[in-house]
């Protein structure tokens, strides 16, 4: 378990409307969060994330001047602030609008109005992000695992590194799409595979059949990672041999539990 707690956490809150931000920080303030910080606009927040960078920044979509994906993006591309932790809380449903915000890492995407537990469960993964416990495996050296990440954002495949080597697991190969993991694979052994599913020339369903069929390869474990909620599309990856399908935001504590099921109850 960490041994931070929530009390502990400074948090940048960007909602537009007052009463909304009263609502928020109600909420925080029941979880003990007692260090917010309420601003109304993406440039406050920049101005002010510059001099004091909180542990997690909270935000609605569409902000006065700019939206929380250029937001983010600004936030990602900048050294001393790509690795804040981001929350979206927000009604957009729309996969088009949510999907950057998942590419780019972050810790939820929280409906409005949102269940309190829902923001509890997103609290307790920033704690994890920020003093995370190694995972200790029983029958493989976390330190010498050889990972390959497969990911055509270079956002997300930083993201999955980083929780990753969170979790202990430094040795990390990235590919930019398919056809790049699988000339890699043609040539080194690797001993867990995470890959996106869509993406260009060859996506993560055909990276999967090509290891487990043209290679013949049926034992290294592939963890899907995926925003992905069709049924038909899923059931067809499940075909294809993945080990596990993993939720976009990656989350610390869930790909914890996947990484013991798919590294030590299988081997």
């Amino acid at each position: 378990m960490s041994s931070m707690n929530m009390s502990e956490l400074a948090i940048l809150l960007i909602e537009p409307s007052s009463t909304q931000r009263k609502i928020i920080m109600s909420h925080l303030q029941e979880e003990g969060v007692a260090n917010i910080d309420g601003v109304a606009t993406a440039k406050e927040a920049l101005e002010l994330i510059t001099h004091y960078p909180p542990d997690l920044i909270i935000s609605a979509m569409y902000l006065p001047d700019e939206t929380a994906t250029d937001l983010l993006q600004t936030i990602r591309n900048t050294e001393a602030t790509k690795d804040i932790n981001f929350m979206l809380v927000s009604s957009e449903t729309s996969v088009q609008a949510l999907e950057p915000i998942r590419q780019a890492g972050v810790v939820a995407i929280l409906p409005k109005p949102f269940v309190h537990e829902d923001l509890r469960r997103a609290l307790r993964t920033t704690v994890d992000y920020i003093d995370p416990e190694e995972i200790e495996l029983e029958n493989y050296d976390t330190a010498e695992l050889k990972v390959l990440v497969v990911d055509d954002s270079l956002t997300a495949r930083n993201h999955i590194k980083r929780v990753l080597n969170n979790l202990g697991i430094q040795n990390i190969e990235t590919a930019k799409d398919g056809v790049e993991a699988a000339q890699i694979l043609s040539s080194a052994e690797f001993d867990l595979i995470v890959t996106d599913l869509n993406m260009p020339e060859m996506d993560g369903q055909q990276l999967t059949q090509f290891v487990r069929n043209e290679m013949g390869n049926t034992y290294v474990p592939i963890l899907m990672v995926t925003s992905e909620h069709d049924e038909a599309r899923l059931g067809k990856v499940q075909q294809a041999g993945v080990s596990a399908i993993v939720d976009k935001p990656f989350e610390p504590q869930s790909v914890r539990e996947i990484l013991f099921r798919v590294l030590d109850e299988q081997t």
